[in-house]
């Protein structure tokens, strides 16, 4: 493969996979219309942190470990589907009526945005298998270290470019108004969501 075709085959794959709904999308949707744009952009930029933990054992060459310790997949898999059940479930028993006036309306904490958005992508078996087959099966052994570095940044930013602008619409005031009016109905919407992600990837077949 040419260096532009494995240029544009990793951007292509990255853009398909970054758009393809999943825990990613619901989790920024959710911090996004409950508490507002900023909580929902640092949820995304916690997401672009958390897939550089897979490019980073991919390029240290953990993914060989992962590739043939299913176990150790496995453990992902379950560690990531307990947390979209518990964040699915909180959402469920949310009882908290929230305003779009910030000042009245509690609020999350920046870290705590930004530690789920990491936790939710870092967690994600998804990403392992996506960032690992990128770069073992697209990815040439004999491109520089540099370029497969410059890879893994893009992958990362192009998660927080994609997730910024969903936080941005769902975070926007109005559409914040008109969710917020139905509140109980998205909190079940959300949390049966994120509960379902969670069930459907713990007892898929990762292998």
């Amino acid at each position: 493969m040419s260096p532009f075709a494995e240029i544009l085959a990793v951007a292509t794959i990255t853009i398909l996979a970054v758009i393809s709904p999943g825990p990613d999308f619901a989790m920024v949707t959710r911090n996004s219309y409950l508490y507002g744009r900023r909580t929902g952009l640092l949820c995304a930029l916690g997401i672009g942190l958390g897939v550089q933990v897979h490019v980073a054992y991919t390029m240290f060459g953990v993914s060989l470990l992962i590739a043939h310790a299913h176990q150790l997949l496995t453990v992902i898999k379950l560690l990531g589907a307990a947390y979209l059940i518990w964040i699915g479930l909180q959402t469920l028993r949310n009882r908290t009526a929230l305003s779009v006036d910030t000042s009245a309306a509690p609020a999350m904490s920046g870290a705590a945005s930004l530690r789920m958005g990491f936790l939710t992508n870092a967690l994600n078996p998804k990403t392992t298998l996506f960032v690992v087959s990128t770069y073992t099966q697209v990815v040439n052994v004999h491109t520089p270290l540099p370029v497969q570095f410059g890879y893994g940044l893009f992958m990362s930013i192009t998660h927080w470019a994609w997730f910024s602008v969903v936080a941005w619409c769902f975070g926007s005031a109005t559409l914040r108004a008109a969710m917020l009016r139905r509140q109980r109905l998205l909190d079940k919407l959300i949390g049966s969501t994120l509960c379902g992600l969670g069930v459907a990837l713990g007892v898929s077949n990762l292998g």
